[in-house]
């Protein structure tokens, strides 16, 4: 059976501010107003004769995974956790493991989950032309169609064909200078490096084992030691932990004689930078793409992103400027790869800004800190229908929650009460509390915290549904 793997652990660095630590580029909306780029990855091979798909994604990006993929439909998607990222050969041995330990010898589709693919029905045909390689034993990599010289991706030369389609793989080549770059386009021989790749689970792991047997018992160690959660699975922490670092290419690609690839011209592009998205995005006549509340004077070659309130530009050329609610980027398009610098720089400061937005999401909803000063921070707070927040108690802070819409069943000490609309509550601090939407609509209300520390780590939960710490 062929089964999707789908790699969502990046961080997206390079698309600060938009993507952030706890939400990076693949849970984002960026090519497709109505989807995020994980859940058009999945939705890609909906229809076809396939397993429930795989996601490899970081422990701290589970639940935003889980709903995502529940509004996608795919309820029955299976999630591996990792505890830290350890790059893609240990998150593909994981999938593979797990589809061996089944009694199954699954064809694995792996991609990640932060690329666009413009043309699904030749993405589709160009998997499908790769599968008789696969089932040979090839390890199937697909190299994109380059219409451009481009430094910012690997290569993959082309050697000789293979009867089933395709071809061996002669060498895999680092990023190029651009004058290597403008040889590579003109030779032919050369396609970029994508990333996707098709091969049997028990292939993989073979040449696994042959080049980077490390690896491979610290996966099979931690995925042994796994641990059920939900819709998760846990893999255990201290196994995992003691696992190399390294990519695919790099532990097997580039070692193995199996490998081979496969050409795809399938409008493929990993949206690494706000150049890129500028690349495929609709513009205008003046070669800007927009996004929001966004008036242009006398602007060109320019992406705006507006979230949130009104941006103006005059009189500019080939700029990126992204806002959102608690930072703006202003940068040159030729200067967009720094900006993982920014971001570097923010975190160095001991600045918050890298970490999430000021929205943040929750197994049970999202709050968005809308106010904070000296001893007080204030938050919007919306509750899914049915769902409920953990029993918890803070040492620090007092709440008082003030019910915009809704109604919320507010566990106080020893009370359980319900709490409607223009109607508040106040919960004393070192209280064990709880708060619950058991209506059929949001719950919407605003919390004012006060006290003399207020981080989001001054919470002891004593009881929680979704199995968070």
């Amino acid at each position: 059976m062929l089964n999707l793997v789908v790699l969502a652990g990046g961080s997206g660095s390079r698309l600060w501010p938009l993507s952030r630590q706890l939400n990076p580029k693949q849970f984002l909306a960026l090519t497709n107003a109505h989807s995020t780029m994980l859940q058009q990855t999945v939705s890609r091979l909906k229809g076809l004769n396939i397993g429930a798909p795989v996601i490899i994604c970081n422990d701290e990006h589970r639940f935003l995974a889980a709903e995502q993929l529940r509004l996608a439909g795919e309820d029955t998607a299976r999630i591996i956790l990792e505890p830290m990222g350890r790059n893609t050969a240990p998150a593909i041995a994981l999938a593979a493991l797990q589809s061996v330990a089944g009694g199954e010898d699954d064809m694995l589709l792996v991609l990640g989950a932060d690329h666009l693919i413009s043309d699904v029905a030749a993405f589709r045909e160009t998997v499908s032309r790769a599968l008789p390689l696969a089932e040979a034993g090839k390890l199937v990599t697909f190299g994109i169609v380059p219409g451009k010289a481009e430094t910012g991706y690997g290569y993959i030369q082309k050697g000789a064909a293979l009867d089933t389609g395709g071809f061996v793989v002669e060498r895999f080549v680092e990023k190029p200078d651009y004058g290597t770059a403008q040889s590579y386009l003109e030779s032919g021989d050369y396609l970029w490096n994508s990333g996707m790749f098709l091969f049997k689970a028990s292939c993989y792991l073979e040449e696994l084992e042959r080049f980077r047997p490390d690896i491979l018992d610290a996966c099979r160690t931690a995925l042994e030691s796994s641990a059920k959660d939900l819709h998760f699975t846990r893999v255990d922490r201290g196994a995992f932990s003691a696992c190399p670092e390294e990519s695919v290419d790099y532990a097997v690609m580039e070692k193995t004689s199996s490998a081979a690839v496969m050409p795809m011209d399938a409008g493929w592009s990993d949206i690494g930078s706000w150049s890129a998205l500028w690349e495929v995005s609709t513009k205008d006549e003046s070669g800007n793409a927009v996004s929001g509340d966004v008036i242009q004077q006398n602007s060109s070659g320019c992406l705006v992103r507006a979230d949130h309130r009104l941006v103006a530009t005059v009189g500019l050329e080939d700029l990126v400027i992204v806002e959102t609610k608690d930072a703006v980027l202003v940068a040159h398009k030729d200067r967009v790869q720094d900006v993982k610098n920014v971001v570097s720089q923010i975190e160095a400061d001991g600045r918050h800004e890298h970490l999430n937005h000021r929205e943040v999401y929750r197994p049970w909803g999202v709050y968005d800190s809308i106010d904070n000063g000296h001893r007080y921070q204030v938050k919007r707070i919306t509750v899914k229908p049915g769902a409920k927040l953990s029993v918890q108690m803070h040492h620090h802070r007092a709440e008082h929650w003030i019910v915009v819409s809704g109604t919320a069943k507010v566990t106080n000490g020893e009370k359980t009460y319900l709490v409607t609309e223009n109607q508040s509550t106040y919960i004393p601090v070192g209280q064990v509390h709880a708060l619950e939407n058991p209506g059929v609509m949001d719950l919407e209300l605003i919390e004012v915290q006060s006290g003399s520390y207020l981080g989001e780590d001054d919470i002891v939960r004593f009881e929680d549904k979704y199995g968070r710490a």
